[in-house]
């Protein structure tokens, strides 16, 4: 063979091998390209697989206590009892919707189903007009009656001699002798009125003028010794007798007790100076502190009924007599004095009294009871129950305006419409069930007029 068709020969075998492999290596390519294309299919559909559970992750809206109290935390957190708050989800929200098969309520409104609004205990009770007898209740203290009380001030100097009632707070009866007082001027008044009255006697047989002359003497010798507070029958005993006593005794001018002592025996006083004053309990002032709020209601004559903490159980009544003209800036409260009288002296000046004053109704007016009111601090909550509340458990959370308030009612001046039944019994386990506080986090700060209730975003639970 010629060295030329070697080298073609070679040639052509180096050719093909080459084509060999690069068929060989095409051939891997797409084996691998297949493979790694597979791979990446398999990686797309899992991270497809796995996005919507990772969307999907539930997160808590808040959290509620365990035990079912109407308390709701943002966060977690234990009770008293170290028992964890029970998370509550969006997802369970619409679920128990769907479970009830009722469909979504209102924005506005909350849902609790039917099986668990007769679990909590809800109670209603229709809104409705009625005279609201309202009850101003004050705090007040036992005062006597200023008209009562009486001060034994000579009108003459002298010393005391005797005392005859000496200690403070005890018992004297009108016409009691209190002391004993010896006075040069007492006694030269006394000899005057003694002459006069002689002289009147004597002069029977002289002629008018000299007997109207001594018969004024003794007038103004009498009309002294009254002015100097001697009773009548201790002048009378004088102009019997006609003879000077060196002392006289003081009487009391009143049944009542000694409040105030400053006599002592021995004493000297002055014209005018206080040595007893002895007070009338018969009758006692109770001066109530009403708030300003209220004294706009308050009128003279209204019955008050006054409880004494001595005497638990035991209810005493009075009339208001005034209502004074002034405010106290430091409690803002106005004094009322209320007049009653005092049986077997029970009631004693200093005693505390919790005092309940009649306001008179002056027309019907539109309530709910005390018990429907939910009070956030800053804005009062009324729970209403729709027309198709009682088989669909809806309520409807209202803002409403209070007005004149009693014992068991109170007066809704707007956001509830006569007619409406609100929820008087469970809703504070309603807000925490529902998380009232998302329902009606869309009101504005004013009361909705009509009855209804602002649109909201929020979306009620359960």
């Amino acid at each position: 063979m010629s060295g030329g068709n070697r080298r073609s020969i070679v040639l052509a075998v180096a050719m093909v091998v080459m084509a060999a492999m690069v068929a060989l290596a095409a051939a891997g390519g797409y084996w691998l390209g297949g493979r790694g294309g597979a791979e990446h299919g398999t990686a797309a559909r899992v991270t497809a697989a796995t996005a919507p559970a990772a969307k999907q992750e539930r997160k808590p809206l808040y959290y509620r206590n365990p035990m079912g109290l109407p308390d709701t935390s943002p966060t977690p957190k234990k009770d008293s009892m170290g028992m964890d708050y029970v998370p509550v989800y969006q997802d369970e929200q619409t679920g128990q919707n769907e479970q009830d098969g009722q469909g979504g309520a209102p924005k506005n409104q909350i849902r609790i189903s039917t099986a668990k609004v007769q679990k909590l205990g809800v109670k209603t009770e229709v809104a409705s007009l009625r005279f609201l007898d309202r009850l101003v209740r004050a705090s007040g203290r036992i005062e006597p009656d200023e008209r009562r009380i009486y001060d034994i001030a000579p009108k003459f100097e002298g010393y005391i001699e005797r005392l005859l009632v000496n200690a403070t707070g005890q018992p004297v009866r009108k016409g009691q002798p209190l002391f004993e007082v010896y006075s040069p001027e007492l006694v030269s008044a006394q000899r005057e009125y003694a002459i006069a009255a002689q002289g009147v006697g004597a002069l029977k047989g002289a002629d008018d003028e000299a007997q109207a002359g001594m018969r004024a003497l003794a007038a103004a010798s009498l009309a002294r010794l009254k002015n100097w507070d001697i009773s009548a029958a201790q002048l009378k005993a004088l102009a019997k007798s006609e003879e000077t006593k060196r002392t006289l005794s003081f009487l009391s001018p009143v049944t009542g007790v000694v409040t105030e002592k400053k006599a002592l025996a021995g004493m000297r006083f002055m014209p005018g100076e206080s040595l007893y004053q002895v007070t009338d309990l018969s009758t006692v002032w109770v001066l109530a502190d009403v708030f300003e709020q209220d004294i706009g209601q308050v009128k003279p004559g209204a019955e008050a009924r006054i409880k004494i903490d001595a005497y638990p159980g035991k209810v005493f009544q009075g009339a208001i007599t005034y209502v004074y003209p002034t405010l106290n800036s430091e409690t803002r409260t106005v004094p009322v004095r209320i007049r009653m009288t005092n049986p077997g002296g029970l009631l004693k000046p200093g005693m505390f009294a919790q005092v309940e004053l009649s306001v008179a109704p002056k027309a019907k007016v539109l309530t709910v009871p005390v018990s429907a009111v939910i009070d956030s601090g800053t804005r009062s909550i009324v729970l209403v129950q729709t027309r198709e509340g009682r088989a669909e458990g809806r309520f409807e959370p209202r803002q409403v305006k209070l007005g004149a308030k009693s014992d068991d009612y109170v007066e809704v001046l707007d956001g509830v419409r006569a007619g409406e039944r609100v929820v008087v019994a469970a809703n504070f386990l309603i807000d925490a069930e529902s998380n009232l506080e998302a329902a009606i986090s869309g009101f504005s700060g004013a009361a909705q007029g009509g009855g209804k209730a602002a649109p909201t975003e929020a979306h009620a639970s359960h």
